[in-house]
């Protein structure tokens, strides 16, 4: 299958199953955010797995957005590493390396037949609390990750798309 015919393919799952993933998979996950491009190749990337019952009904706690998933990627950057933030390119550039670490992983977990949704509404400090994580590790989302529940589909918006014209221009 081409690219494009894959990433078609992949939804944001807003049901998921209760079998867990398996280790293998969370591995290959990591591994592809890992061998994501960063500027300056300084790889700020924090990234914490969220599987334990305990670690995930913390995880409840912070977020409402988990749909029965059972695993959960939060992902940040350390702003002693960034690329961005050491030369004081303050702003939303800092969050463009977790973004791609996030992306990368998003399509491997759709090449092992997971389904994942990106999150960016959660309880920061809840969360910091809860998993113990440092003030110099600015989080950028939740990434939720698990087998699809059969009743899973894409949200009716998903192939609702501008027409290229609409969003690129040749100089």
């Amino acid at each position: 299958m081409d690219f494009l015919e894959f990433a078609k393919q992949r939804y944001s799952v807003r049901s998921y199953s209760d079998k867990k993933v398996e280790n293998e998979k969370i591995e290959k996950i990591l591994a592809a955010g890992n061998i994501a491009p960063t500027a300056h190749n300084n790889q700020p990337q924090k990234i914490y797995v969220v599987q334990s019952e305990e670690a995930v009904n913390k995880m409840k706690g912070a977020t409402r957005y988990t749909f029965g998933a059972s695993c959960f990627f939060i992902i940040g950057y350390d702003k002693n590493e960034s690329w961005h933030e050491i030369n004081n390119r303050k702003g939303p550039g800092a969050a463009v390396d977790p973004a791609i670490v996030c992306t990368h992983m998003m399509l491997e977990a759709h090449s092992l037949g997971l389904g994942t949704l990106w999150v960016a509404n959660f309880d920061e400090e809840l969360i910091r609390k809860e998993f113990n994580i440092p003030q110099d590790i600015v989080l950028i989302n939740i990434l939720v990750a698990g087998y699809p529940s059969d009743d899973a589909c894409p949200h009716a918006f998903h192939n609702t798309k501008k027409e290229i014209n609409k969003t690129v221009e040749y100089l």
